[in-house]
């Protein structure tokens, strides 16, 4: 894979990882329409996570040093909203251990991607009717389990990380803006593990790949911080719903596609 198309997949990974279109699904999509295959295979798409951690950690840096500070200083409300991310981090990592390489084969299935566009849709369409009712600016311990569930579900490329753990974290009755950071800092802690679990791969990988890592990485940094703006925008604005339209037109667009070709 050479630079200019690490940088598209970069560009693609930033946009769709926070806009609730599943950015899993968006990279097996662009690798398929261009023909290319990352050389690294499930690692390139881990390093351009990591890019779009970063991006995380610009955007939420001061909620994120009040959690800091709380937690060394013993605050009992920073270390029970700590705990609640932990919680719901586990399903994720449970997953991710017991069924990484039956994982790893759903990116190597484009019809499956199709599918899981369109579930997406369903999903992201359900913030329609529960966006203006919930006003919790934490989930319970409980709904922090069910807000973890939801993104070890999303795992599977087509099913939006973002979009989902915030649809169900606003159907438990969270506020759209909390449900949004609780589910982008609890990103940052499954994002990290999945570098952690890659390290060794990520550290052994050719100059030609690493190049491409950088590239894509830079991209999908820039990308990233832009579509967080937007996701806060269509929180306030209440139209976080109108991306169930492009899921499902994406989905029934490159399921078309897969089968002409």
């Amino acid at each position: 894979m050479d630079i200019v198309n690490a940088i598209i997949l970069g560009i693609v990974q930033g946009l769709t990882e926070f806009l609730p279109v599943s950015s899993s699904g968006h990279l097996v999509m662009a690798q398929n329409l261009l023909g290319v295959t990352p050389g690294g295979g499930i690692v390139f798409e881990v390093a351009v996570h990591l890019a779009t951690l970063v991006a995380i950690v610009i955007f939420y840096f001061k909620r994120i040093m009040t959690l800091v500070v709380g937690a060394f200083t013993g605050q009992a409300d920073a270390w029970r909203y700590v705990g609640k991310l932990a919680l719901a981090t586990l399903p994720a990592i449970v997953v991710a251990l017991l069924a990484r390489d039956l994982i790893e084969q759903q990116f190597n299935s484009p019809v499956l991607v199709g599918c899981l566009l369109i579930v997406t849709g369903f999903i992201v369409w359900t913030t329609r009717y529960t966006i203006a009712n919930g006003d919790a600016l934490e989930p319970s311990w409980r709904d922090a389990l069910i807000i973890g569930c939801a993104q070890a579900f999303a795992i599977l490329p087509g099913i939006t990380r973002s979009g989902t753990t915030v649809a169900v974290g606003m159907a438990l009755g969270m506020a759209p803006l909390a449900a949004a950071e609780f589910s982008f800092l609890m990103g940052i802690i499954a994002m990290a593990g999945a570098a952690v679990l890659l390290l060794p791969e990520l550290t052994s990988a050719s100059p030609e790949l690493m190049a491409s890592i950088l590239a894509g990485g830079a991209a999908a940094l820039i990308s990233g911080l832009l579509a967080l703006i937007a996701f806060v925008w269509l929180l306030k604005s209440q139209r976080f719903y109108v991306f169930a339209y492009y899921a499902w037109a994406a989905g029934a667009a490159f399921l078309l596609w897969v089968t002409l070709t």
